[in-house]
């Protein structure tokens, strides 16, 4: 019998058997690529929101490999609200970022959008991303499930953390239990930030469950200036990660410009991440 297989069988009145809390505390490791989440270090996943071309996304995975940044990120393919948006390039995204995180020597993660594709995807890519939108696409969790590449699992903006459990839930159920969760803001009132990043619900559901749980300031909030000062709030209070938005020059940026970092401001993340993880025992 599987380790899933069990835990399901075992399983009586646990509200979430698969992916929830173990009663002796003990956390679940995933591991993308070289790269362990759920582990003492804090892992940082940066890149830009869109992969334009390959000069853009190569430069943009060796500066976060010298500079400190664990994981690439990129997307091949894009759901914007606005269908004349930029919709990213496709497959030919996927190998153009295959080909600079080799080169680089930096795993990565990308956007899958429908169940058709992940079975092909799967052999070409270090680990799958789920967005927001997605978050209750059952067929495309179902159909993640019965993949073994590691899942980054992001919160629908507008629910709530045990429907957010409950969607991880959905992936483990088909055998695959390499998930790392992401809070990425959620719906508020105001109009200042884009999203309101709720640190307190990520926490609760680390609490609450076995999986790394990371955070996304960028998605959350759309202001370069306050990315840092969360990340460095995530990592003091115990969370595993974060996921920032980095270009080369986002002024020019196809997909969301306004709030990408520029290469310095990347700089200056790492930089001021460091003594906190020394202080509070972790590493980056």
């Amino acid at each position: 019998m599987s380790k899933i297989a069990a835990d399901l069988a075992n399983a009586t009145e646990s509200e979430f058997p698969l992916v929830g809390a173990l009663p002796d505390g003990s956390r679940s490791t995933v591991r993308i690529g070289d790269v362990a989440l759920g582990d003492e270090r804090f892992v940082v996943i940066a890149g830009p929101c869109a992969v334009e071309n390959r000069e853009q996304i190569e430069l943009t995975a060796r500066w976060v490999h010298e500079h400190g940044g664990s994981i690439l990120r990129g997307g091949a393919y894009k759901p914007r609200t606005s269908p004349y948006s930029f919709q990213g390039l496709g497959a030919e995204g996927v190998e153009l970022l295959r080909r600079a995180s080799m080169k680089a020597g930096i795993p990565f993660v990308t956007e899958v959008l429908s169940p058709a594709d992940v079975d092909e995807l799967s052999p070409r890519v270090d680990a799958f991303q789920v967005g927001t939108r997605n978050m209750h696409n059952f067929a495309l969790l179902d159909a993640l499930g019965r993949q073994s590449k590691p899942v980054m699992l992001k919160r629908g903006f507008g629910a709530t953390l045990r429907e957010w459990i409950l969607a991880a839930e959905y992936i483990a159920r088909g055998g695959n239990d390499q998930i790392v969760l992401c809070e990425r803001g959620i719906r508020a009132f105001g109009e200042e930030t884009r999203f309101v990043l709720d640190i307190a619900g990520a926490l609760w559901v680390r609490e609450h469950t076995r999986l790394p749980v990371i955070v996304d300031p960028s998605h959350a909030t759309g202001v370069p200036s306050l990315v840092s000062p969360l990340c460095r709030a995530a990592l003091a209070a115990g969370l595993d990660g974060a996921m920032v938005e980095l270009h080369p020059d986002p002024t020019t940026a196809l997909s969301d410009a306004d709030q990408a970092l520029r290469f310095e401001e990347f700089e200056a993340l790492m930089d001021g991440l460091a003594p906190i993880a020394t202080a509070v025992g972790r590493r980056l």
